[in-house]
């Protein structure tokens, strides 16, 4: 089931947050990159969107298994915790997400980690832009910016 969160969610999706964080990023990047992940995910972001209504909660039954965030054209902070992962929670969450956005835009934006890109050029996701940002330790945060159009466009 996915729903609308709301701020009683704020513990259950910073768990998903970090905790997805925590376990796959280190596989994709350097320590820099993974506290800047941490540091820009964090309450006060999520929040922010919060307050605004566009955060997601997935639930297996009662418990918390994904989350993600739709800010105008842009799908962000999805996240499924690694016990979830291959059972269709991301899947179901980025479809509600592509259907939200295409009630209003032509075209959807995501800011693809190296841990999910493969999974969004399956979705038809094409790479418009590729960016990196210098992280403590000078390690590198690298992500490509990707687009495709709404299924209604």
């Amino acid at each position: 089931m996915i729903r609308p969160a709301s701020e009683a969610d704020l513990a259950a999706i910073r768990h998903i947050v970090r905790t997805t964080i925590e376990a796959v990023y280190p596989q994709y990047y350097p320590q820099g990159a993974v506290q800047f992940f941490l540091s820009h995910h964090n309450d006060e972001a999520i929040r922010k969107d919060l307050a605004a209504g566009c955060v997601y909660l997935c639930e297996d039954g009662t418990q918390p298994a994904g989350t993600v965030t739709i800010r105008g054209n842009e799908i962000l902070r999805l996240f499924v915790l690694p016990e979830y992962q291959g059972h269709g929670f991301g899947r179901a969450l980025l479809d509600l997400a592509e259907q939200e956005v295409a009630k209003q835009y032509a075209e959807i934006r995501i800011d693809a980690s190296f841990a999910a890109k493969a999974i969004y050029l399956k979705r038809g996701y094409k790479e418009t832009a590729y960016h990196t940002i210098r992280t403590e330790n000078g390690d590198f945060l690298c992500y490509d910016v990707m687009h495709k159009p709404s299924p209604s466009a």
